[in-house]
């Protein structure tokens, strides 16, 4: 008795549908395969040296920080001083001594920090530096530019003040 080939039995889509799709585990053979991976997975981060955790740590922030900077929506939690303190606690316990380390002087980093001033190219380029250039210097920028941008779209008084400064604007009345 001859067997048909699979491809004489099946389509291709068919052929590639069992494949791609399906699940040869059982219920208790998934919830078993998913412990075990889980288990190995926590034997892994275990045996990670502190250097390893913290490029991680770093690599994530700078992840989080590039996603946001992509994103449509300004969040006002994820501002450049959010990110800042979230990367300083991964290896400061206080931030004079993340000052010294990055040269920037105590009261600058508190500006910072609590939001009444924006990171200069400097600080921003020290950043990048100090990560290993893990986080690099541009999405450090691109954060800022976002707060920026927001900024400057919600300053309906400054928009105001500035219109006192500009002759003869242009104006298209009913053209648009």
């Amino acid at each position: 008795m001859k067997t048909k080939n699979i491809y004489e039995k099946y389509s291709l889509e068919e052929v590639a549908d069992s494949i791609v799709f399906k699940n040869p585990l059982s219920e208790k053979e998934e919830k078993e395969s998913s412990a075990e991976l889980a288990e190995v997975r926590r034997k892994n981060r275990e045996s990670l040296t502190d250097n390893q955790k913290l490029y991680a740590k770093v690599l994530q922030l700078r992840f989080l920080m590039e996603d946001y900077a992509k994103s449509e929506v300004y969040d006002e939690n994820r501002s450049f001083a959010s990110f800042l303190k979230t990367y300083i606690k991964f290896s400061y316990k206080v931030q004079k001594k993340f000052a010294e380390d990055i040269n920037l002087k105590q009261t600058e980093l508190s500006l910072i920090l609590n939001e009444h001033r924006l990171p200069n190219e400097k600080t921003i380029v020290r950043l990048e530096i100090h990560s290993d250039n893990v986080i690099p210097a541009l999405s450090w920028y691109r954060v800022v530019e976002k707060q920026r941008e927001y900024e400057l779209e919600q300053d309906i008084k400054f928009k105001q003040e500035q219109k006192k400064f500009v002759k003869n604007h242009l104006e298209f009345g009913n053209a648009v």
